[in-house]
């Protein structure tokens, strides 16, 4: 195979993962921030999406990514292998003198450099992946919160730092829009997760409304599992106000950046109750008149 051919299946690959912004609940690189800004978010997305696809056993069904990553093409079938390879490479990032093999993360190599980043966030995700395979169900809500602090903290974090907007009370503030956006995709996804043989429902809260897993594996949701979702959904709502100050705290077109973050948590909230709350025939998603009404209520600083 040509240098060519390969760049061009690279390039593929990696557009594969990038194309996946477009169904966040959220804005990951909107055209109204500066290009330097949206170059290094689309970056740091790619690392975050792929290792959830990696995570996910989403993808690989060639072994092209194992290849990338220096890694056995029989590895393409066990995440954990393949998680341990993309750590290897990722740390090539922070290595001087060493380039890393996988298109997304040689893309990741100068936002790193541009914006000092540091390795701990981008671990931290591997991290979350790592206990995917390992932890499928959560006793508590703190123990849930925990793992968002892995899986989806790490992220706002990276943000502020790219923005170079970094404060203790903006990462405090980051850290509860995160976890609460990361629970809302929970709620959305209960049974593909299930499906994966993964529960992001606390079990103490299931036990509390009679709920069972047999319950989350039918077509329509019971009034047992609806009252459930509601009480997921309220938390994750208060979680989204608390962090809501993180939009008046900043300036300008990160302003309109943060609060679509917020407002695309609420949006998603708002889909869910429209659906009364029954997540399982397919994931309730907000309509773009409604996500542009919350922007428009977060920017006026309404709950």
């Amino acid at each position: 195979m040509t240098a060519m051919a390969t760049d061009d299946l690279r390039l593929r690959d990696a557009s594969a993962v990038l194309d996946k912004a477009a169904d966040e609940n959220f804005p990951v690189a909107p055209f109204f921030l500066p290009r330097a800004w949206r170059e290094d978010l689309m970056a740091v997305y790619g690392y975050a999406r792929l290792v959830d696809d990696i995570g996910d056993a989403d993808l690989d069904r060639g072994g092209a990514h194992a290849r990338y990553l220096g890694a056995d093409p029989a590895a393409a079938g066990d995440p954990l292998a393949l998680l341990d390879a993309f750590e290897a490479d990722l740390r090539r990032v922070f290595a001087a003198g060493q380039d890393p093999g996988h298109p997304l993360l040689r893309a990741l190599v100068p936002t790193v450099r541009r914006r000092s980043l540091t390795p701990e966030p981008f671990l931290a995700l591997i991290a979350a992946n790592r206990q995917d395979q390992l932890v499928k169900r959560y006793e508590t809500y703190d123990d849930l919160v925990a793992y968002c602090e892995l899986s989806a903290n790490p992220v706002g974090r990276l943000v502020l730092a790219i923005t170079g907007t970094a404060t203790p009370e903006r990462v405090r503030l980051s850290d509860s829009v995160c976890t609460a956006l990361q629970i809302v995709e929970h709620l959305q996804d209960v049974r593909e997760d299930l499906g994966r043989d993964r529960v992001y429902l606390p079990a103490q809260d299931m036990k509390r409304f009679h709920v069972q897993e047999r319950d989350l594996a039918v077509a329509t949701a019971g009034a047992s599992v609806r009252a459930l979702v509601a009480y997921e959904a309220e938390r994750a709502h208060r979680l989204l106000n608390e962090g809501t100050p993180l939009v008046g705290s900043v300036h300008g077109r990160l302003k309109l950046l943060l609060a679509g973050f917020v407002a695309g948590g609420r949006a998603t909230v708002a889909a869910i109750a429209a659906a009364g709350f029954d997540v399982l025939p397919r994931p309730p998603k907000p309509t773009k008149p409604r996500l542009l009404r919350e922007v428009g209520a977060v920017l006026r600083g309404e709950g």
